[in-house]
């Protein structure tokens, strides 16, 4: 194991889901800074709005350290997903970003929509990955190169992790520790969190909520 610590970028959009953002970086946090370093970063630097709800709205704001122009090369990306996703889609400065630090990125993980970033990218081509349950059309209609997982709570193919929905990027996040850290260190973070760690990756208790709520937005 490296004796520096891994340096994790956390990316911002205008409509991000908060818990798919923050549950990761908290579990992260607990197995400290010296072993994972957690940079913020967005199109531009500075304040980048959550979203509220399914509505769209924007709500709290968190601080980017790093634009996309001169953030440092990271050694894992996070990319959550929220209502902003859609916008973002169609963002090429995303997408180019996206693209340029997986080529270098040791691991590449999404929650929820951020998976369908990853695919429009191009960068799940020929990978297995799962995405939110309710909205999943919105990963399939992105590429249809991708093995697209529909009963998993995350998928882990290489040096991609992508999760489903929203909670799920705390399950994932856990499993990450436990390939990089080992067992005991993920324990203690589930413990410190006071999370029960849902540890199957194919075990999906939201799988029966395929697309729900993608086909009363008329998306399916």
């Amino acid at each position: 194991m490296s004796t520096q610590a891994l340096q994790l970028g956390a990316v911002l959009y205008p409509g991000f889901e908060m818990l798919d953002y923050f549950g990761p970086l908290e579990l992260f946090s607990v197995v400290g800074s010296s072993q994972i370093e957690i940079h913020t970063v967005a199109e531009q630097s500075g304040p980048v709005g959550a979203a509220i709800g399914s509505e769209g709205a924007i709500g709290p704001k968190v601080i980017a350290d790093y634009s996309f122009a001169d953030a440092p090369a990271f050694d894992m990306l996070l990319v959550p997903g929220g209502s902003g996703t859609l916008t973002e889609l169609e963002n090429p400065a995303m997408l180019d970003f996206l693209q340029s630090q997986s080529k270098t990125a040791q691991w590449v993980t999404s929650v929820c929509t951020g998976s369908a970033l990853l695919a429009k990218a191009g960068l799940l081509d020929g990978h297995r990955a799962t995405s939110n349950k309710q909205v999943f059309a919105i990963a399939t209609m992105q590429s249809d190169k991708v093995e697209w997982v529909e009963a998993a709570r995350w998928v882990e193919d290489g040096k991609f992790f992508t999760s489903s929905g929203v909670s799920a990027g705390m399950d994932m996040s856990l499993a990450i520790i436990e390939k990089l850290f080992g067992s005991e260190t993920a324990e203690m973070a589930a413990s410190y969190t006071e999370y029960t760690w849902h540890r199957d990756a194919n075990s999906d208790p939201f799988a029966a909520e395929l697309n729900v709520l993608a086909k009363q937005l008329g998306m399916v």
